[in-house]
């Protein structure tokens, strides 16, 4: 290699001075990390606005998300209140079952000797029992009351050879409908 040739290109741009050419390198270098920087910087603007639109879907779902749970708790309170309606409604229905009720029932002590039974826990106000079939004799049964596990003693004999009636029907005091109780042969 001929160094001399080298030195003669050197000295043959014509510069003068190495430090301009120094100068022209590092400016050179300045350029190439300018165009990156700037590829750099296009890359960060593209990603920023990737990063709002990630944020605007977060916000969109956020959005959708509290929806769903304020449906869910609509659906949840509508729920809790149905299940206490019901409760409520079963609650009823088993003090209605067990309240204290009459039950009333004729039972035979001899051939004309009977007594009407309140047999149920509850009083029975302002009984009244007749019969639809007749010819028979009966005492009166109007207007009695009952307490539980009371009885009132009637006598009830046929007339002209037939048998003593084979229903009775009671009404009373929240009862408006007659009902039929069974006499005991």
């Amino acid at each position: 290699m001929n160094w001399g040739y080298a030195r003669s290109w050197a000295a043959s741009l014509g510069w003068g001075d190495w430090p301009t050419l120094v100068a022209c390198l590092i400016a050179g270098a300045a350029l190439v990390v300018a165009f990156k920087a700037q590829r750099d910087g296009r890359r960060s603007a593209t990603a920023s606005e990737a990063s709002a639109a990630a944020a605007v879907a977060s916000v969109e779902e956020a959005r959708l998300s509290r929806l769903a749970s304020e449906r869910s708790a609509n659906v949840a309170e509508e729920t809790l209140a149905d299940q206490r309606r019901e409760a409520a409604e079963r609650r009823a229905v088993e003090e209605e079952a067990n309240r204290p009720r009459p039950d009333l029932r004729i039972v035979r002590l001899g051939r004309y000797r009977f007594e009407l039974r309140n047999f149920g826990t509850g009083p029975a106000a302002e009984v009244t029992v007749t019969a639809r079939t007749a010819p028979y004799q009966m005492d009166p049964i109007e207007n009695v009351a009952l307490m539980g596990g009371e009885a009132f003693p009637f006598t009830m004999m046929a007339a002209d050879g037939l048998p003593v009636p084979r229903t009775l029907y009671a009404v009373w005091d929240g009862q408006a409908e007659e009902v039929a109780l069974a006499v005991p042969a």
